[in-house]
């Protein structure tokens, strides 16, 4: 696929390229179908793991006539990435081309286990980063736009996506993970007018700011902050409070190490994130059943690669927990749009049977103005049952008000989450400030639920 160079579009241009961009839903299945065909022949006809397990299954590419036929097809995960690399080490044998072909690696945080590799033929990242300059853009960044990529360069995939700002034709600074007090004489020195960190960062920074005698909105330029890797960006409660702290844009992006960088993101619209759906057939999923969930439902995420040659991705389960909807965008974008990640497999938590996730006691964290915002869920057991509870931070030293704070969030968390929760109020800065992905749970039970 080709594209116009940026100087040739006009600043006021709505799309990076207008007719994908818009194009009818079912001329977005009809691509979706004929790049899938050809993937899977790829990924069977190439990779060795893939022809074993389609073979196992009983599957072939052939029998793929239409996008609900992709169901008979295995899925795997983070652990069958994790397998076939210790089996075939070192790229694994889910990859398709010779390694000569492969011109760039990145590699997962490990956070969940060891690292898995995710390797790039220079056509899949030549893609991956004119969809970043095309993500960029519906977000409203322009070559006038000095942008500071404020994320981790240490093999992260999130790293080469300042490559898709640059292809925009925006002043980039390769900002990268720096200490908040040098990242912030940097905004100031070159007066960014973009930055794109994690929302817990966005946050922390705002504040050490402020803690500098740095006023974020009189003092610094940042108009537009992207946000990835937590849940946060699309929770409107804690984009409204970095708005505020910022008197700057908030856009969310998704973005998986195992792919590429950022997947989805917001328009200037910011009504769900635009998904890459030329790149990646999404399927939203019953995790138990594996069946479909209705449009609006929550279901995990399970991605398919279509273009991706160096290592097909066939019915990748993320274990994030999302849902989706096909409505147009009033951006005029066809796309379907993520309503961001509501939380993880893993990270949910079951109390006494009712399903909760970090996510949910954000939204009412964020929204209460006596809070300063940070938030940690405990839980533990107690004989046979299980404990939650909530710690917050009263935004005062006076501590006059705990009583009350302790009886009002207790019943907004049981009237939103169903879950009765012990609530206990820290003195302001107790809690640790996230310079990366925040941890929001601490469970001390012995045996955590599958």
């Amino acid at each position: 696929m080709t594209h116009q160079p940026a100087s040739a579009r006009a600043d006021d241009a709505p799309y990076w390229d207008a007719a994908l961009e818009t194009q009818s839903r079912e001329a977005w299945q009809a691509q979706t179908l004929a790049l899938l065909q050809r993937h899977l022949q790829h990924a069977y006809y190439n990779a060795p793991w893939y022809r074993a397990s389609f073979d196992a299954a009983g599957v072939h590419p052939d029998q793929l006539r239409s996008l609900d036929d992709l169901r008979r097809f295995p899925t795997i995960d983070k652990r069958t990435l994790r397998a076939r690399q210790d089996a075939a080490p070192p790229w694994g044998d889910l990859v398709a081309v010779p390694e000569r072909d492969i011109v760039y690696i990145s590699a997962s945080s490990g956070s969940t286990g060891a690292p898995t590799a995710s390797p790039f033929t220079a056509q899949d990242f030549d893609e991956w980063i004119d969809y970043e300059a095309r993500q960029f853009w519906s977000s409203g960044l322009r070559a006038t736009d000095r942008y500071a990529h404020s994320l981790n360069f240490s093999l992260f995939v999130g790293g080469p996506c300042v490559l898709g700002a640059q292809k925009l034709g925006a002043l980039s600074i390769h900002a990268g993970t720096l200490p908040s007090e040098r990242l912030l004489f940097i905004l100031r020195q070159f007066q960014a007018t973009a930055i794109w960190t994690t929302p817990s960062y966005a946050w922390y920074l705002g504040e050490t700011a402020i803690r500098e005698g740095i006023d974020p909105k009189r003092d610094l330029a940042v108009r537009r902050i992207f946000v990835a890797g937590e849940p946060g960006g699309s929770i409107p409660e804690t984009r409204a409070g970095i708005e505020a702290l910022w008197g700057a844009s908030v856009y969310d992006y998704y973005g998986l190490s195992d792919i590429f960088g950022s997947c989805a993101g917001m328009c200037e619209a910011k009504d769900g994130l635009h998904w890459a759906e030329d790149h990646i057939h999404v399927e939203v999923l019953d995790p138990a059943t594996q069946a479909p969930v209705r449009e609006g439902e929550r279901g995990e995420l399970v991605l398919t690669t279509l273009r991706k040659s160096a290592r097909p991705m066939i019915r990748f389960r993320t274990g994030d927990i999302v849902s989706f909807t096909s409505e147009p965008c009033r951006c005029g974008r066809t796309s379907i749009r993520m309503h961001g990640v509501h939380g993880r497999l893993d990270d949910m938590l079951i109390i006494k049977g009712v399903n909760i996730f970090p996510s949910d006691v954000e939204a009412l964290v964020r929204a209460d103005a006596d809070l300063t915002g940070e938030y940690r869920l405990v839980v533990d057991r107690v004989g046979h049952l299980d404990r939650l509870t909530v710690q917050i931070e009263r935004r005062h030293d006076d501590n006059g008000l705990d009583a009350a704070l302790v009886h009002r969030f207790g019943g907004h968390l049981k009237a939103v989450t169903g879950v009765s929760a012990g609530i206990e109020v820290l003195a302001p800065g107790t809690l640790p400030r996230a310079t990366h992905k925040a941890k929001r749970v601490e469970d001390r039970r012995a045996h955590v639920w599958a």
